[in-house]
């Protein structure tokens, strides 16, 4: 009688002959093995998703979310901060470098993997394969719980509200914000293709919005508008008032690169672009560019049209205050322009709303082809509508319970924070990670590749993380109580290390301690869908039967060291 092996999945137990082993083995040798960068999702070298993203959709899916309300709102912040008028510009200058220096980080990892979608994720796992799959895990961990757009659709309700001029209250705002969510979700899950040409639409309409806010700021700078006395006065002196204190000036590089987040966005659906290295070579940079000169412009704007001081002493948008210049109105009348401001505030959270979840939808689709989650089939799945429905609809879940349960203030204010600190530390760790790939390449004699970032800039980038790391740390002008919550400023930091720390506890049982107990060990085999989507699967193979199990499952040098095309020739 043939002696019978028990291999179990997540949602699945089996129990199989091992002359039925064999074949299975055999169908799978390519990407399951004991090398250090053999676990993680296999190479979908036809996407299952269809190729949508054109270079198009590579501009304007980076800039709808890039361009959100911050800068109708943080440059006010940053000046309040600095102090002067020429240090706040500088500071949108550095703050462009350290996105770019990153972005140059992203670049060389796609001429790696150029057929993996997921951004992050998928990089966290090249970057760090042992402990096996442990960095991949923790990331997935934290995002597919925190990362949410739940602030966003907030903004958005409450603007739209006051445009249409309707009483804002609590379940007003909920309700208003609960629906966009769904709204946006629905869309995406219905066609990818015309959820791109929606976000598209919306990032050309801020474009044209910041163009002509700019152009106007121009037409003040030019005297162009007598209403607006001595339209260069904040540019006479322009280092006038630099601020000694470091808390502000700290604290406005952190929203310095806050206003910047998003340019990452394309890298996680690399797999839906036909030819991902030099489409993503030429315009997400571009993205990032176009960005970086609306940013600068519209400062030059508003500094050009409203006095310094009102901007320091003001408590409204800088926008408003750009807009009640530009446009005054009478006491008794209703500023027609402050109602068009509203609405574009609206609709650049609606932009980056949907932004988001596109792009979200890929990182959590990866994990789950990556075993990370349970049933990866469902994950990885793309029907009915050719899209990761499993994906959107965890993430729909999740910014519905944070826009519907937590109360405003305080708590809303802490669980928005929540994922940003340990966001900081996997940026760094995956620029360090760049380092061992390219060692790990270096070892092998791994070919060149079409784009590799200057050292010094990796570096840059490396000290930037580091810099965004420590700076949550440092207390508020005002004390420990002064941040944007009642409670300790930190709290959010130090609540984000736990969550990574419950993440590692989690992952050492999953992977370490019931493995050890059970007397098995966990390893991955490929599941090839019906709509042509691939996952990994993991598999529990039992001690005794690991030595054949590995033999079997020896993958070849180039997925060890990154290249994916030398795969993809064999598959």
């Amino acid at each position: 009688m043939a002696s019978t092996l028990k291999i179990s999945s997540i949602g699945s137990d089996e129990t199989l002959d091992q002359s039925r082993l064999a074949p299975i083995l055999e169908e799978q040798p390519t990407r399951v093995s004991v090398d250090e960068e053999a676990f993680g999702a296999p190479v979908e070298t036809i996407s299952p998703l269809g190729y949508h993203v054109d270079w198009i959709s590579v501009i304007f899916l980076n800039v709808s979310r890039i361009i959100g309300v911050g800068v109708f709102v943080t440059p006010a912040t940053i000046l309040r901060g600095v102090g002067s008028v020429g240090i706040s510009m500088i500071y949108w200058v550095i703050g462009f470098l350290f996105s770019a220096a990153s972005l140059c980080v992203y670049l060389e990892y796609l001429c790696y993997y150029p057929q993996r979608s997921g951004g992050i994720v998928t990089y966290l796992e090249k970057a760090f394969p042992r402990p096996r799959l442990m960095a991949p895990f923790l990331y997935a961990c934290l995002f597919c719980t925190l990362s949410t757009s739940s602030a966003a659709c907030i903004v958005f309700a409450e603007y739209v509200l006051l445009a249409l001029q309707y009483e804002i209250t609590k379940w007003n705002v909920r309700g208003v914000a609960l629906g966009l969510s769904t709204a946006m979700t629905m869309i995406c899950i219905l066609s990818t293709k015309w959820s791109l040409h929606f976000s598209n639409a919306i990032g050309m309409v801020k474009v044209l919005a910041l163009v002509l806010i700019a152009i106007t700021g121009l037409i003040v700078l030019c005297g162009g508008v007598p209403h607006v006395p001595n339209p260069g006065a904040n540019f006479s002196q322009p280092f006038l008032g630099t601020s000694n204190n470091i808390n502000g000036l700290v604290s406005a590089l952190l929203k310095i690169r806050f206003s910047y987040v998003g340019w990452e966005s394309v890298f996680s659906m690399v797999n839906e672009v036909k030819d991902p290295i030099p489409t993503l070579k030429k315009f997400a940079p571009l993205s990032l560019g176009v960005v970086f000169v609306l940013y600068m412009l519209v400062n030059v704007a508003y500094f050009a049209t409203v006095p310094l001081e009102k901007i320091k002493s003001s408590n409204e948008m800088i926008a408003n205050l750009f807009f009640e210049t530009i446009f005054p109105s009478s006491p008794n009348s209703t500023n027609v322009a402050l109602t068009v401001l509203q609405f574009l505030v609206a609709l650049s959270s609606l932009g980056s709303v949907i932004a988001a979840t596109i792009s979200a939808s890929r990182i959590i689709r990866e994990s789950g082809r990556q075993g990370l989650l349970p049933y990866p089939q469902i994950w990885a799945s793309t029907k009915p509508f050719n899209t990761p429905l499993a994906a959107y609809l965890l993430r729909w879940s999740v910014t519905s319970v944070l826009i519907v349960i937590p109360p405003p203030g305080d708590a809303f204010n802490f669980i928005v924070d929540l994922q940003y600190y340990p966001e900081s530390i996997y940026a760094f760790l995956l620029v360090i990670g760049l380092f061992f790939v390219r060692r790990r390449r270096a070892a092998v004699g791994a070919p060149s590749v079409p784009f590799r970032a200057w050292t010094f800039v990796a570096v840059f980038a490396l000290v930037v993380n580091l810099v965004i790391m420590i700076i949550p740390w440092v207390p508020p002008e005002g004390g420990i109580y002064a941040g944007d919550v009642s409670f300790f400023y930190a709290t959010y930091c130090i609540a984000g290390l736990g969550v990574i720390a419950l993440s590692c506890v989690i992952y050492y049982f999953w992977y370490v301690h019931f493995p050890r107990r059970g007397g098995y060990r966990i390893r991955q085999i490929t599941e090839k869908l019906s709509d042509g989507a691939q996952t990994s699967k993991i598999v529990k193979v039992p001690v005794e039967a690991l030595e054949e199990w590995d033999s079997a499952h020896v993958d070849d040098v180039e997925h060890l060291v990154g290249n994916e095309e030398g795969m993809r020739d064999r598959m």
